[in-house]
């Protein structure tokens, strides 16, 4: 399953990705992953939580990102989540971009049963067509 969080820079989707992972954690047996680009908010989340800094990582392009995630699936067969903030720059890619990529993410998230939280740095009006089914806010 797909989630997406979509809106401007400051608009508040980091913080609520952080709350829903926050919340998550409370009650999914599972384990849940926060990754983003900075350790800007390691702090503010629950200690429970695997949160990664993706510039750790030499990440050049979404299909290396892509083989990140899986690599993180392949670690741990008890995730349940995976709250992706950022996408755009994580995967250093533009909104233009992005479909092929969620499909893929679509696809490992009904083999291994994983939902993916994703937060989108656009407009709601430019998520492409194809996305909107997804959008939560």
């Amino acid at each position: 399953m797909i989630s997406i969080l979509a809106g401007d820079t400051g608009d508040g989707k980091t913080k609520q990705l952080m709350g829903m992972a926050n919340t998550s954690v409370r009650t999914l047996k599972g384990n849940i992953v926060f990754v983003t680009n900075s350790n800007r908010y390691s702090l503010e989340i629950n200690h429970k939580i695997r949160y990664i800094n993706v510039k750790e990582f030499p990440i050049m392009d979404s299909n290396e990102f892509y083989g990140f995630v899986c690599g993180i699936l392949s670690e741990d067969h008890d995730i349940n989540e995976i709250y992706l903030d950022s996408l755009l720059k994580l995967a250093t890619i533009e909104i233009s971009e992005v479909t092929p990529l969620i499909e893929k993410l679509e696809r490992i998230s009904k083999r291994y049963n994983v939902k993916f939280i994703l937060g989108l740095s656009c407009e709601v009006s430019n998520v492409p067509n194809g996305l909107k089914e997804y959008l939560v806010a």
